[in-house]
């Protein structure tokens, strides 16, 4: 045999191996505890900042409202008062406050959060909740639950998007199911700001200071998340009760919201570039490689998709539907994360919201 062939062979086989291992470990992996089945309801402020119009914002809001929950008021944020939002604001009979414009380094979002802290005080515990969500009526009881043991700070939830367009809007579905992954692991969870509880002891000095004059000031999800592990206390992931958006992306709308995010991530947790760099490329080279080797050497390389096999079993038992196109998405998303992650590193802003912020400053400070 070829001395090159036989190295490849080699190493691809060394790649299967070490995705193998991967999928063992995730499959021992310690699952989330079961939930106090006694009710929980804490004095709670949920947060909902909004700017512009979502797809469904009007039915989200609805929908948040309306929460079979005793204990809780719903306030939106808006920047202006001639804010698109406001009329479904309205609409939807919830009440609303102005933030301004942001202060210090703030995001809009965290100064709108930041906002309703300073003038709601007196609460126990504080929700955000993007305004692109739609939840059913125990969303926040199940989002809430978690904290009734007293080591956990915060809670979190991670949406299913629900595709409601056509093929991108499917790719949409699959691509969040990697930060649903994400979010089941303790070793890798943080808290995602679209539906995100934290209680009050959080909300400290220290705590301002990180959202208005830190680098990690963009982001309300790295602002909670170093928050709750400062003060030694976990973040707790339900998956009851998850919450969906309603999605209709097309392809430009969805590289630039998947290369945003992506952006967002590595702000916070850079050493997730270098780990998804490196899992990605052995899953692109264990696809190329059980292509070429079972093609041109052996069926027996066959084997290297039993990965591929058991992506789709995930990808459908999270779809929670049988749609065709996952057995096309499946097999090119190893390739849309790696250049996500490439992307994005290279990114020296990202537009959110009608607004620029620089990425690069953030990331090299």
């Amino acid at each position: 045999m070829d001395p090159l062939l036989l190295a490849y062979i080699i190493f691809s086989f060394v790649v299967f191996l070490f995705l193998l291992a991967l999928d063992s470990l995730h499959l021992l992996r310690k699952k989330e505890p079961a939930r106090q089945p006694k009710r929980y309801e804490p004095d709670t402020l949920v947060i909902v900042p909004c700017r512009g119009t979502d797809l469904t914002l009007e039915s989200n809001l609805v929908s948040i409202k309306n929460q079979r929950y005793r204990n809780f008021k719903v306030i939106a944020v808006v920047d202006g008062s001639g804010d698109a939002a406001i009329p479904k604001i309205k609409k939807a009979g919830v009440e609303y406050i102005v933030a301004g414009e942001p202060k210090g380094m703030s995001s809009g979002k965290v100064n709108a959060i930041l906002t309703a802290l300073k003038r709601f005080r007196d609460f126990d515990v504080y929700v955000i909740a993007d305004s692109d969500i739609e939840v059913d009526k125990l969303w926040l009881e199940s989002l809430i639950a978690p904290m009734v043991e007293k080591g956990v700070g915060a809670s979190t939830m991670f949406p299913y998007f629900n595709p409601v367009g056509g093929f991108w809007s499917k790719v949409k579905m699959v691509w969040g199911f990697v930060g649903e992954s994400l979010l089941e692991s303790e070793s890798s969870r943080f808290g995602w700001g679209g539906a995100l509880a934290f209680k009050k002891e959080l909300v400290d000095k220290w705590f301002i200071d990180l959202a208005t004059k830190s680098r990690f000031a963009v982001s309300d999800d790295i602002c909670v998340t170093m928050a709750t592990k400062r003060k030694g206390m976990k973040i707790a992931y339900t998956k009851e009760s998850q919450p969906r958006v309603n999605s209709d992306d097309n392809f430009r709308v969805f590289a630039e919201w998947a290369n945003r995010q992506t952006a967002w991530t590595l702000l916070g947790y850079r050493k997730n570039l270098y780990l998804g760099i490196l899992y990605y490329s052995s899953e692109i080279v264990l696809f190329v490689s059980g292509i070429l080797l079972s093609a041109f050497v052996s069926p027996i390389f066959l084997i290297y998709f039993l990965h591929l096999l058991r992506s789709y079993w995930k990808t459908y038992a999270r779809a929670g539907k049988a749609y065709w196109e996952i057995l096309l998405i499946v097999p090119m998303m190893p390739f849309l994360y790696l250049s996500n992650l490439l992307i994005a590193n290279s990114l020296g802003e990202v537009t959110w919201r009608g607004r620029k912020y620089s990425v690069s400053a953030v990331r090299d400070s």
